[in-house]
Formats: structure tokens, C-alpha cells, sequence
């Protein structure tokens, strides 16, 4: 799903009305309405930048003359330190919008880092680095094209546009037959199944599942399940999955490596804003 410019703008106003509220005290006290300047956005740390587009919307929203140049690109990998991006306008704009455009750019370029470490991590497997609906509220989009930036695969998006039957759904369902076959009637989406042990599997590949989620299994179980399928369904491992561990994962012929972690648990790159 595409990142338009009305959904990052959006986005913007939301988090400049939660940090700007109803002025900048600091800023109006000490600065002149009517000085201009110019800023830099830094990267302090090597990694894979996402979010100069998120960034350049917080200025231009503040003040829309604004003149925005991009000095790196999203879904590079930068050493660091590295200018990405320069702005020159309203001074009281900048030190307004800093904080607000930092932490867009920090927090999108830690997930699209993150993610690329982990698709370095099964280069050559086949496999392919997924993302989850574990992320931020209100930054849900951004943080996909994030993921995806960094070389990973968006999962669904939302509930809206993908099936797939978890464990409370099998409970209430009653079983993975019924709830494989009431799916089907309902939608023409694509049905995956969540599986935690063989015999699931087999029920769900019985069932005629599209995908089957490989929850929580161990290695000796994920490859086990490969030769079960035999190419009859697309296999998704998930859970426990870590930087030291994904190779090992991906090795067992899975196709597709979920991660919570890429959007749950990503640390913010080091980034900063310097006038000049």
C-alpha cells in the first residue's frame, strides 16, 4: 500500500498538534518571527535511512515556503556521520518542527535498518523477511513502507485484506476444516492457517489452506513441515525469531520468516538537526 502525500501529511498534523499544542513557547520567546535560516538533518550512525519525505512534510507544514532538499535517499544505506537532508526557511519553523521531524526519521530509519539485517542474515536462502501488524498505532503505513524500504515483504496490512486463521479463531470455529471452509465462503482472499504442531499442518493441507503459519516450531518440526507440504501451500515460520537464529530458520526451506520485532522493538537511529 503506497504512502500518498494526504496520509503522511495526516500523520504530520497529528504528531505536530501532540508536540506543538498550542504554540512553542520556547521558540516564540526567543526567536524573531521574521528570521530565516538553515539546517541540516544528520544521520549520526550507519544505517538505512527512511522518512525524508515524513520530514519534509513537518516543515512545510510550519511553513509552507519552506525550500527542502534531500540530500540522501530513502532506502539508502549510509555511513555515518551523514547529512541526508537541508532546509532553509522560517527559523522558528525548524526549531518547531526539530523534534517532531527527528523522531519520524529516527523511528522509520531503526525499522528499515533492523529489517535490512535480517534480509542480509538469509541472503541466499529463498527466504523472504516479513513484517507483522505489531507496530506502532497511527504509524502502521509508514512503518511498512519502512520495512519494506529495508528490503523486507509487508504481510497483510490490516484485517481487511488477508485471512489468516489464528488459534482463537480454530478455538471458536471448532476446527480447522470449518474454519478453513466458512473462510472460503466468505471471501476470495488468500486463507493461511496458524499451526503449531504437524498434525495441524496436516489438517490445514487437508483443508486446502493457501499458506500455513509455523508458529513457535522448532527446527527439527520447520523442516519436518517442508517435507510434509511439498510445495502444496506456502510455509511461514514465526515466533522466537531472532538476528542469531533466522539463517537457521531459513535454511529449513520455509518461504516466508515473519518478525514482530522489525516494527515492536526497533531502536530509533541516531539522527540530529543542526542550524548552519
Amino acid at each position: 500500500m503506497a504512502v500518498t502525500a494526504e496520509a503522511i501529511e495526516r500523520t504530520v498534523w497529528a504528531a505536530l498538534a501532540e508536540d506543538v499544542g498550542e504554540k512553542d513557547v520556547t521558540t516564540e520567546a526567543t526567536v524573531d518571527p521574521a528570521a530565516v535560516g538553515t539546517a541540516e538533518l544528520l544521520v549520526e550512525e550507519p544505517g538505512v535511512v527512511f522518512g525524508l519525505r515524513v520530514g519534509e512534510a513537518v516543515f512545510r507544514a510550519l511553513d509552507p515556503d519552506a525550500e527542502v532538499e534531500a540530500l540522501g535517499e530513502d532506502g539508502a544505506f549510509l555511513d555515518a556521520p551523514a547529512a541526508v537532508a537541508r532546509v532553509t526557511g522560517s527559523l522558528g519553523a525548524i526549531l518547531t518542527g526539530e523534534r517532531t521531524a527527528l523522531n519520524f526519521l529516527g523511528r522509520l530509519s531503526g525499522v528499515a535498518t533492523v529489517t535490512r539485517r535480517y534480509v542480509d542474515a538469509v541472503a541466499g536462502t529463498g527466504a523472504a523477511i516479513l513484517d507483522t501488524r505489531k507496530t506502532t498505532p497511527g504509524l502502521r503505513l509508514l512503518e511498512k513502507q519502512a520495512v519494506a524500504a529495508g528490503g523486507g515483504r509487508n504481510h497483510r496490512f490490516g484485517l481487511f485484506d488477508g485471512v489468516l486463521i489464528k488459534d482463537n479463531h480454530l478455538r471458536a470455529a471448532g476446527s480447522i476444516a470449518v474454519a478453513v471452509e466458512r473462510a472460503r465462503a466468505a471471501t476470495d482472499l488468500p486463507v493461511e492457517v496458524e499451526c503449531d504442531t504437524l498434525e495441524q499442518v496436516s489438517e490445514a493441507l487437508a483443508a486446502g489452506a493457501d499458506a500455513i503459519l509455523l508458529d513457535n516450531m522448532s527446527l527439527d518440526e520447520l523442516r519436518s513441515a517442508v517435507v510434509l507440504v511439498d510445495g502444496r501451500a506456502r510455509l511461514e515460520a514465526s515466533g522466537g525469531v531472532t538476528l542469531e537464529n533466522v539463517r537457521a530458520i531459513a535454511e529449513t526451506g520455509v518461504d516466508e520468516i515473519s518478525i514482530g520485532a522489525l516494527t515492536h522493538s526497533a531502536r530509533s537511529l541516531d539522527v540530529s538537526l543542526e542550524l548552519t
